[in-house]
């Protein structure tokens, strides 16, 4: 596991942790308690944010913005039970593949 993967599976097995033991005063716990659609609406507007703040170019707030999104993406994957690793598997089965080969390749559903 890398340093990167470390950080991610710490933050994500928190959010697992409050899904499992919810509690009125963590944020985590109330976006589970408001289901898929809280959730989605926070990916969406974290991802809007990302978009504004690289358009403002300034890199601190590109960081903060896309550890925002980062963490809201998180809390997806637990609430559906999908594993980072998931992700990270296929990261690296995409790698060293041209996007454009990628995508060409995909099943007609995605």
């Amino acid at each position: 596991m890398t340093h990167t993967d470390d950080i991610l599976q710490s933050v994500y097995q928190v959010i697992l942790d409050r899904k499992a033991n919810p509690t009125d005063s963590s944020y985590t716990s109330s976006l589970m308690r408001g289901g898929i659609d809280k959730i989605l609406k926070k990916v969406g507007e974290e991802a809007t944010e990302v978009v504004i703040a690289a358009k403002g170019g300034r890199p601190d707030e590109i960081v903060y913005e896309t550890t925002d999104l980062l963490f809201h993406l998180l809390v997806l994957l637990g609430h559906q039970g999908i594993p980072p690793e998931a992700v990270y598997s296929e990261l690296r089965r995409r790698f060293g593949t041209s996007g454009i080969a990628e995508k060409a390749a995909r099943p007609l559903n995605h």
